[in-house]
């Protein structure tokens, strides 16, 4: 088992099964998919947020919403953020009042952007027999819009996509991937 407490690590994901511009400055969707291999060859599993999600709700802190993992450019806030079994999920809102917020508003209104990306820690994680590391346990710091994702599987949703189609989208691409991943 590997417990590597180096340096932050970031999970870039393209959210076609995550992110969805709400109206106004809210955004939502998936910042990670469970299960599903990264192009760096990891896979979060089901679970892995949970313990750092309670962590963070018992000090009263939130993840926070940047632009580009840059520290010095919050963009907004992460109202919600929650596991469920498609991956983590988060609800939150651009604040436009913030130059930054007003353009990332801009650049998701127009396509011109649609990645999401976390920032956490490795607490806990093994490989497999196939060469991929699994991560059981992180220590999530931060989503981030980003502009290229790591995760190829999920784009932003179109603003009249509000009857929920794309979770179950999610779902459906997930159990694919699971799929050809045992193939």
């Amino acid at each position: 088992m590997n417990t590597d407490y180096g340096a932050p690590e970031r999970k870039y994901l393209a959210p076609e099964t995550g992110l969805k511009v709400t109206g106004g400055s809210g955004v939502e969707g998936y910042a990670s998919l469970f299960g599903i291999k990264d192009q760096g060859g990891d896979v979060v599993q089901p679970g892995a947020y949970a313990a750092s999600l309670k962590r963070l709700a018992a000090k009263g802190a939130k993840v926070k919403m940047l632009w580009q993992h840059d520290p010095a450019q919050p963009i907004g806030v992460w109202d919600e953020v929650r596991e469920d079994a498609v991956g983590l999920w988060v609800k939150g809102r651009l604040l436009t009042e913030v130059e930054k917020g007003r353009e990332a508003a801009a650049l998701l209104a127009a396509g011109a952007i649609d990645g999401l990306s976390i920032g956490y820690r490795t607490l806990k994680a093994e490989r497999d027999g196939k060469g991929q590391r699994l991560l059981s346990e992180l220590e999530l710091w931060e989503v981030s819009l980003v502009t290229f994702p790591m995760l190829s599987e999920a784009r932003v949703q179109a603003k009249s996509d509000e009857d929920g189609h794309w979770r179950e989208l999610a779902a459906i691409l997930t159990d694919a991937r699971h799929q050809l991943a045992e193939r």
